[in-house]
């Protein structure tokens, strides 16, 4: 009987401890500031916002820690929505690209040879006061060979330190030469700008632009690109977004307008679909850009619009979530050329969910998936991503030329199919292979 009693007792203790009593919804109600009570307003957010709300369990583990609990909570369609604690910088998601403000890949050459290409390095980054530069071969990390086994593994452990040491060198008649020790320390980059050149033949101008994201408040800079080529006669388009991991609706919605004809205020832009409390939302280019504070509105971008009845837009595997929005949501006004490789498949879009009160008692900030985003015809589901009409690897010809040079592959490519008229150019394709690219792995908190 004792034994009867001191059973019950247990279970009284431990029901008074996890929680006080349940909110009219069932959920139980914890102590402010425990785990548990953070992980419920985690749950009550993410069931008025997220996507897959209905997917959601009805009985979580309320004890679990909050990165946990979270990912509890996900429906197993979702790669990209992830939770951070604003005042624990661990917390935050990690990668090559934001910690040293570089990016490669693993490649196999058609004679069997792993080569690690260096594909990207942003402007006034870590990477780039070091010495890096697109185009270099990685022999070593941290006095590792790179192979298409530990690849993986070596981005992994990178992305736990604070310094890491590369040996590189520059592909040379076929082989790696001049190879140079390289200290790159974990660190900040700066906004990248916008880079554009104009290519003329026969006296026919082609602009191109290079857009590595769509930061709010960009209107302005793509304003004045758009105006420099239309003073310089230019009639034909090449985007490159291929490292572009997205950003602002906004920004791309101001981007779309600066390119077609015959679009007015009115025109349609995007369709949001979320949840049973999201329903439906459509905005016209001119509502999308004016969500951004900071954004021209959309008839003084018109005013430098080209006109244009098609458009060359360059991708790869890291062409993501807003720069996936531009190939989409052009379409139903002109015809989008794609060349290179199929897009990440961001076919969604959200917002940052966080605790309003003043003062703040939660530290968590949510980025979940809230909506689906389709054209003004109605299309979208690409979550497979969007596959270009040319394809076209970048790594065909090796040592990779720097972005803006007509003779590089991708670009090559567009400046052909500009001037031969047909979107069915095919650059000279080896076989080269893919093994891993280290910013497509753990994309979450670059993409939104």
């Amino acid at each position: 009987m004792r034994k009867v009693l001191l059973f019950q007792w247990i279970i009284i203790a431990a029901l008074l401890f996890s929680c006080t009593s349940n909110n009219d919804d069932g959920a139980p109600v914890f102590p402010e500031g425990s785990t548990e009570s953070v992980n419920v307003w985690v749950q009550d957010s993410m069931r008025r916002y997220y996507y897959w709300a209905d997917q959601m369990p009805a009985k979580p583990d309320y004890h679990l820690p909050v990165k946990d609990f979270f990912k509890s909570l996900l429906s197993s369609q979702d790669r990209f929505s992830f939770v951070v604690n604003t005042e624990d910088p661990s917390s935050y998601p990690r990668s090559i690209r934001n910690m040293y403000g570089f990016d490669y890949t693993v490649i196999q050459l058609t004679n069997g040879e792993v080569v690690t290409v260096i594909k990207l390095v942003l402007k006034n980054s870590p990477a780039f006061n070091a010495g890096l530069e697109r185009g270099m071969i990685i022999t070593k990390i941290n006095g590792k060979v790179i192979t298409a086994a530990n690849a993986e593994s070596i981005t992994s452990s990178m992305k736990e330190q604070t310094v890491i040491d590369l040996k590189v060198g520059y592909w040379k008649n076929n082989t790696v030469a001049d190879e140079k020790d390289i200290t790159v320390y974990y660190g900040y980059s700066s906004e990248q700008p916008l880079l554009s050149r104009i290519f003329d033949k026969n006296g026919k101008k082609t602009g191109y632009l290079y857009i590595y994201d769509f930061p709010d408040g960009m209107t302005s800079a793509l304003n004045q690109k758009f105006a420099e080529f239309k003073a310089a006669g230019v009639q034909d388009l090449i985007l490159d977004l291929r490292y572009n991991y997205g950003g602002s609706v906004s920004s791309a919605a101001a981007l779309c307008s600066l390119i077609p004809s015959g679009i007015s205020v009115s025109s349609p832009f995007i369709i949001f679909k979320g949840n049973k409390n999201g329903g439906e939302v459509k905005r016209t280019f001119a509502q999308q850009i004016a969500y951004d504070p900071k954004s021209l509105d959309f008839n003084t971008l018109r005013a430098n619009a080209m006109g244009l009845s098609k458009v060359h837009v360059l991708t790869s595997n890291s062409t993501a979530s807003a720069a996936e929005i531009v190939i989409n949501n052009l379409k139903p006004y002109l015809q989008v050329i794609q060349i290179g490789e199929v897009t990440l498949g961001k076919d969604m879009a959200g917002f940052i969910v966080e605790d309003k009160r003043k003062p703040r008692k939660i530290s968590w900030q949510i980025h979940p998936v809230i909506y689906k985003v389709f054209n003004a015809n109605g299309t979208g589901e690409y979550s497979k991503g969007i596959s270009p009409q040319t394809n076209v690897n970048e790594y065909i010809e090796l040592p990779l030329r720097p972005l803006g040079d007509p003779d590089e592959t991708l670009i090559s490519s567009a400046l052909t199919n500009v001037y031969l008229k047909s979107a069915n150019v095919q650059g000279p394709q080896h076989q080269v292979k893919i093994l891993y690219q280290s910013d497509v792995p753990g994309v979450e908190g670059n993409i939104w």
